[in-house]
């Protein structure tokens, strides 16, 4: 029971292709960019509101505080108006103890020059209040000058401060969303890509299962070949290259979907083009292709069956979508392979998709659209560079870079 669990639960995991992990990689930039605007936009205008209301509140105390500070100097100035004027030593002593709660106060006479204040810089006595550097000042004019006493400028420090923590808060909870809708994305574009990637294994299940079926009429095809007697020659070369392309494709798709790994060993590269020239050499001759062979012994670290079905499916390529009388010149030098041929060509338009697994760029040269993956697959196994020259009309050329022969 539990092992039909774990079965079941390793069935329900999507392991993505590169192909669908750059997909899901593109849906994820344009979700989280969208997202990211749209946080930021609500972050912004929630500051900017709360901002707004905490200045409002802040300038309500403010002026307030200096009215409530010049009644009380009215209050004393009405009081001692019997009374002999008040020293400046008295009059500062008055200021000095006046309850000002939480704000620095200054007092200034009519020519704007303090009488007492308890901090320096004030420019602007025209306006109630204004906001400047970090601090907020409020004006109250006494137009009376009662004790001599014509403006109450009063200057604070929080608002800045309940500012900056407001702006913290709000970055803090646009992080902590952003965070969950990326996983919120995440997890609906991996739903979103289950069915097509059910698809895709259905699919890659009725491949195998149906080349496993193939295998056996193949072997006895090229079997039977070998022991054929009293058949014209022209006849029997095209009934071995039909039997060794069926042997390739056949080759191909196992190496693709049951994914065996081999261990890497020394290979000359050289050799195994040759080899792999020499076993499709009646499909070639068929075609009438003129195959150059400039190849110089090269030394890599892969298995041979990679390195194989590496060779076969780009030959193999050359060979689909080339014409008859068209050539293919294999290249091996400084560590670098090309694969060129005269043929079609690939349009500039459909080049970066002609990797993925069953693309096909022409529907008329048949396939099954798996060769360039597997040449893709086998290249980001290695560290293999792949690069493609191409021009519609004009034929392609695959260039492989091999890394230095380090074993890895």
């Amino acid at each position: 029971m539990t092992k039909n669990i774990l079965k079941i639960s390793k069935e329900k995991v999507i392991d993505l292709t590169s192909y669908e992990r750059k997909s899901l990689f593109r849906f994820l930039v344009v979700y989280l960019a969208s997202v990211f605007i749209l946080l930021g936009i609500i972050g912004y205008l929630f500051f900017k509101n709360n901002h707004a209301s905490l200045q409002e509140a802040m300038k309500f105390e403010m002026m307030y505080r200096a009215r409530m500070l010049s009644s009380e100097i009215a209050i004393k100035s009405m009081r001692d108006k019997t009374q002999q004027p008040l020293t400046k030593e008295q009059l500062f002593t008055f200021l000095k103890t006046l309850n000002h709660c939480r704000f620095e106060v200054g007092y200034y006479d009519h020519q704007r020059q303090p009488v007492y204040a308890e901090f320096q810089g004030v420019q602007n006595f025209n306006e109630t209040f204004y906001c400047e550097g970090k601090h907020c000042f409020t004006v109250a004019e006494d137009k009376d000058e009662h004790l001599g006493i014509r403006y109450i400028v009063l200057k604070e420090y929080d608002l800045m401060h309940s500012s900056q923590e407001l702006r913290i808060r709000i970055i803090g909870y646009l992080i902590l969303s952003f965070l969950l809708m990326g996983a919120v994305g995440y997890f609906l574009g991996r739903l979103f890509l289950r069915p097509v990637r059910e698809q895709i294994e259905s699919l890659d299940s009725f491949i195998s299962d149906t080349t496993h079926e193939l295998n056996t009429p193949i072997s006895a095809i090229l079997m039977t070949i070998q022991s054929l007697k009293g058949i014209e020659p022209k006849k029997l070369k095209r009934l071995e290259a039909s039997a060794k392309r069926l042997s390739v494709m056949y080759s191909s798709l196992t190496y693709r979907l049951e994914g065996k790994t081999e261990h890497p060993v020394q290979l000359d590269l050289a050799s195994v083009i040759h080899e792999r020239v020499e076993y499709v050499r009646e499909l070639i001759e068929s075609k009438r292709f003129e195959v150059t062979l400039n190849l110089e012994a090269t030394s890599v670290f892969m298995s041979k069956t990679s390195a194989s079905r590496l060779i076969d499916n780009l030959l193999s390529n050359a060979i689909k979508y080339s014409d008859i009388g068209d050539s293919i010149i294999i290249t091996l030098r400084n560590r670098t392979l090309k694969v060129q041929d005269t043929g079609i060509g690939i349009d500039k338009s459909v080049q970066d998709d002609i990797f993925r697994r069953y693309y096909r760029a022409n529907e008329e040269r048949g396939g099954f659209g798996i060769g360039l993956n597997i040449v893709l697959s086998v290249c980001q196994q290695y560290k293999i560079k792949l690069d493609l020259e191409s021009e519609k009309g004009k034929g392609s050329t695959f260039i492989l870079t091999f890394p230095k022969n380090v074993r890895r």
